[in-house]
């Protein structure tokens, strides 16, 4: 098959089963919104008529300002359809935020409910009053770029990635051919249970439809409600964030539901800790569960299943289509089993030249075409990759590197502990010491410091184990899992700082 683009994709698709429904949106209030598939199509046609007379076309940029749901899926179709690369935004950012971002994304139209003042807009009241004019057929358009993603990244100014590549559908793609090892493809379900705005659920979400998959979209997500969600509509595939993960798997009675129709899990979006792999292999079998690392830069992936996962705990696989390399500061490769950052370097694909930052300079690369983001891990004698953690939150305390991921990762074997963010503070002995903001299991009883400090030492060296910690309601996680360890710590000594 030849590639189509996005936008054709989907009307051949409602031309092949027109009342087959594309899309099953789940509301937070557990009631439910079906999208045919002629549905689909027609809405899509609609709004881009509607972006068009507000400015949008071929190498424009549109932005989706818009909380999970049908409209914000059809408005993306729409914009494909017209050749202008689609950024998805949160609905939700203060104006602050709001301002930087689309002084550097300068798009053609904005999508929203936004007070915009100069700016082209299009509210979601129009994109509901949007009706299909009587003129001709759309052209058909590929939209190249056809995707850019929003990220603050570790230096909190805004900055946009760019993916290069025509927005086409390939079913020899090595990304499709990677959904299709999963088991995902024509007739299964996919479940999102991310935020729209974030790279997992804007890009599984429509590649799912462009695969002919059926897509359940979760308004946000509900640990108790995606449960039910996975057993009414034999969902088959589904990728998670790790909190996502422990939330599920903290539910009472999880191991007695039914989540037999599941062929494939996929753990992404930041390191997971051992024991809650191990609970999710036992779940649903280790050839259903799978382990990824990339970035939203795109620029390589690492791979592997649950029963590589047994002979490799801990890793998050081996290359998939992707050279890995561990370097030091000095630009060298580090010895097998030693922490240095990662640098990874796709070999096919359409993003196999790299992306393109806006608002920010390139990310950092190797002279022979290597790119990190800013991740430290390392490799086994295998190949394997582990991830230590991010490295601008590596706290170096006493002059010893201690990454949080590994501090959360034993703090949330805790039964009492819902979810964790370990953070350095300041400390004029130590330089940094560790801290760990505790969420409660039930706030009304939190663990004892003497407790935590004795759960951590019994599985950690004793310079990792946190000399501090504070209990708080609930982290600062965004919908997609994300926590801002930098925000974290500014919060906590500010509060320490009050209560002098």
């Amino acid at each position: 098959m030849a590639p189509v683009s996005f936008g054709r994709r989907i009307a051949e698709l409602a031309a092949l089963h027109p009342d087959a429904p594309a899309l099953v949106f789940a509301r937070s209030d557990a009631g439910e919104q079906v999208v045919s598939w002629s549905e689909l199509d027609r809405r899509g046609d609609d709004m881009a008529r509607l972006l068009a007379d507000h400015g949008a076309g071929q190498g424009s940029m549109v932005a989706v300002a818009l909380p999970n749901s049908p409209q914000h899926m059809m408005v993306t179709i729409a914009a494909w359809r017209l050749g202008a690369c689609v950024l998805p935004l949160r609905y939700d950012l203060p104006d602050w935020e709001r301002t930087r971002l689309l002084a550097v994304a300068a798009p053609s139209v904005v999508v929203g409910d936004w007070p915009l003042g100069d700016l082209p807009g299009v509210s979601s009241a129009q994109l509901d009053d949007a009706g299909r004019a009587l003129a001709e057929p759309l052209p058909d358009r590929t939209a190249d770029p056809a995707i850019a993603i929003a990220t603050s990244g570790s230096t909190g100014q805004p900055k946009l990635i760019v993916s290069p590549g025509p927005g086409t559908y390939d079913p020899d793609a090595p990304t499709y051919q990677t959904a299709q090892q999963m088991g995902s493809g024509p007739g299964q379900v996919q479940l999102v249970p991310a935020p729209l705005y974030h790279t997992n659920g804007f890009r599984i979400s429509h590649g799912a439809l462009d695969r002919d998959e059926l897509v359940v979209l979760m308004e946000r997500f509900d640990a108790q409600l995606c449960a039910d969600l996975i057993e009414r509509h034999q969902v088959t595939t589904m990728t998670m964030a790790p909190v996502m993960l422990l939330r599920l798997a903290r539910l009472a009675g999880i191991e007695g539901r039914d989540f037999s129709s599941l062929r494939s899990v996929l753990q992404g979006a930041g390191p997971c800790p051992p024991w809650l792999v191990r609970f999710w292999i036992d779940l649903v079998g280790p050839e259903r569960f799978f382990v990824s690392y990339g970035a939203s830069e795109r620029v390589g992936v690492t791979f592997l299943r649950g029963d590589e996962w047994l002979a490799h705990p801990g890793s998050v696989g081996r290359g998939l289509n992707t050279e890995v390399r561990i370097l030091d500061d000095e630009g060298l490769e580090v010895a097998t089993g030693e922490v240095g950052e990662i640098f990874l370097r796709q070999t096919t694909g359409p993003t196999a030249g790299g992306h393109l930052y806006l608002g920010a300079p390139p990310a950092k690369q190797s002279e022979d075409g290597f790119t990190s983001v800013g991740d430290m891990g390392w490799l086994d004698e295998d190949g394997y990759l582990y991830i230590a953690d991010r490295r601008v939150d590596m706290i170096v305390s006493g002059g010893a590197n201690v990454f949080p991921a590994e501090v959360e990762a034993a703090l949330l074997e805790h039964s009492e502990v819902a979810d964790c963010a370990v953070v350095g503070l300041p400390d004029e002995e130590w330089g940094s010491r560790v801290h760990a903001v505790i969420e409660p299991a039930d706030p009304k009883a939190p663990p004892s410091t003497g407790d935590l400090r004795r759960h951590c030492r019994e599985r950690l060296a004793a310079y990792k184990v946190p000399k501090s910690f504070s209990i708080t309601d609930r982290l600062p996680r965004t919908e997609a899992g994300k926590l801002n360890h930098a925000a974290v710590a500014a919060q906590v000594a500010e509060r320490a700082d009050t209560a002098r």
